[in-house]
């Protein structure tokens, strides 16, 4: 394989630092403050400049959006593979992983999880594809759930129940993961909904009007989620911790 070029590293070095510049200016003052203006200012660029490594701001986000799902993913899989081979145990690392970054990183957060952003509609449709940044970071999620329906199938609401509702509508999360059962897709995404939820409200403080440690709240959750996808066997998942205070 081919080394690459000098011009190819300043080029990779300059990308590399524009999505920086755009990142500081997310966290400062969120999607809005973003500007190519002020990130040519920042890099002692001009804003035209910028346009030969990116074509708009909007493909400037949807870079950085991008990153964010990887670096997230990349946090999760280090969880998940410190966690061992039990699918549960996987599932119980990840979730405490994705809300820690959800925690530590607020703005980067509501960038990929919030509202979307005008101009990301593209980017956020093509999420179906497998090779989509959110497509990798929700296939990490999903396979734990696959693994736990084939060793002993959960309980779910009948097969019929979830056919007349849904039948048909769960498609693209089914076909994005090989055809999974009905039920393993909506157990999946029952969970996911549950506990992004959670941690959402907590992220955009919506949660203080309800408990005094919301990481309490999350954990019990967490582990009524995993227990019955143990089969309704509590024992199986681990005890959260002790609440702080």
């Amino acid at each position: 394989m081919t080394a690459p070029s000098r011009r190819e590293r300043l080029r990779t070095a300059t990308v590399a630092e524009i999505k920086d510049a755009a990142r500081r200016l997310l966290v400062t003052g969120g999607v809005e403050a973003i500007s190519l203006r002020a990130i040519a200012r920042d890099m002692g660029m001009t804003a035209p400049a910028i346009y030969r490594y990116f074509p708009s701001l909007e493909a400037l986000v949807a870079a950085l959006a991008g990153d964010l799902y990887d670096e997230l993913r990349v946090r999760l899989e280090a969880a998940r593979d410190d966690a061992g081979a039990e699918p549960v145990d996987q599932l119980l690392a990840m979730c405490r992983a994705f809300r820690a970054w959800a925690v530590a990183h607020s703005a980067e957060f509501g960038l990929i999880f919030g509202a979307r952003v005008p101009g990301l509609d593209a980017f956020v449709d093509d999420c179906v594809d497998p090779d989509h940044p959110g497509a990798r970071f929700g296939a990490v999620f999903v396979q734990p759930v696959i693994d736990l329906w084939r060793r002993s199938p959960f309980p779910t609401p009948p097969v019929e129940l979830l056919q007349q509702h849904l039948g048909g509508r769960l498609e693209p999360l089914r076909l994005s993961h090989g055809e999974v059962p009905i039920e393993v897709a909506y157990a999946f995404l029952s969970g996911w909904t549950r506990l992004y939820g959670l941690v959402a409200m907590e992220v955009f403080g919506q949660l203080t009007w309800a408990v005094t440690e919301a990481e309490a709240l999350f954990e019990l959750e967490l582990t009524t989620f995993t227990a019955q996808l143990s089969g309704g066997r509590p024992g199986e998942a681990s005890a959260p911790p002790s609440p702080k205070g």
